[in-house]
């Protein structure tokens, strides 16, 4: 049985790790333990795996023993040239996009990609996931992997599932955004789920 702490609190992120385990017969995903009294990395490195691996590196040497799982992700545009990149999460603060008090940060990325992309038609606006996960155990990195998924950007957002750019991101093989599927549906297609396995996968071999 491998078991695996996750080292984030992004509740999507569990539940997408949640639905992998279910998927595994001889998986176990925890939290880390105790994350939100721990003071987070800085995640200023310039590519996915750079900040994946410098997270599992720090939080692996307060859980000394145990494997510990982090993962730096998001979407890139190819008409933004690779926007917005290790900057998902914050794309509209970074760019001072701001809106009124209620509009949540998923909700505030979502309209900034959207203005950035006024002009651009649907056939030119190709895009994908990419994930990078890192695995280590008291503070050396054992192993990353890398899935993605490929998609296209909508102009209008579908479904109420999922976060981040979930709900723009298109997936043509099944005509329905990642925020209109399941969770089993999204593990075996989405970026995360597919950098998970081949996670798995490396650390069978080993």
């Amino acid at each position: 049985m491998i078991t695996l702490y996750v080292a984030s609190s992004n509740p999507g992120k569990l539940r997408d790790f949640g639905a992998a385990a279910a998927a595994e017969h001889d998986l176990t995903i925890l939290p880390l333990p105790n994350l939100e009294a721990i003071p987070p990395p800085a995640e200023d490195k310039a590519t996915f795996e750079g900040n994946a691996r410098a997270k599992a590196i720090y939080y692996s040497s307060l859980q000394l023993g145990d494997i510990v799982l982090a993962d730096d992700s998001g979407l890139e545009v190819d008409a933004l040239g690779g926007e917005p990149g290790v900057r998902s999460t914050r794309y509209a603060t970074d760019a001072g996009f701001l809106k009124d008090q209620f509009t949540s940060t998923d909700q505030l990325n979502n309209l900034y990609l959207l203005s950035r992309l006024s002009d651009v038609p649907p056939n030119r606006r190709g895009a994908r996931y990419r994930c990078v996960l890192a695995a280590a155990r008291d503070g050396a990195c054992l192993l990353t992997a890398e899935g993605t998924a490929e998609g296209k950007i909508l102009s209008v957002p579908r479904g109420d599932g999922g976060f981040g750019y979930d709900p723009l991101f298109w997936l043509p093989e099944l005509g329905k955004t990642m925020a209109e599927i399941d969770l089993t549906t999204k593990h075996h297609l989405s970026h995360r789920g597919r950098a998970l396995r081949a996670l798995l996968l490396g650390m069978r071999c080993c």
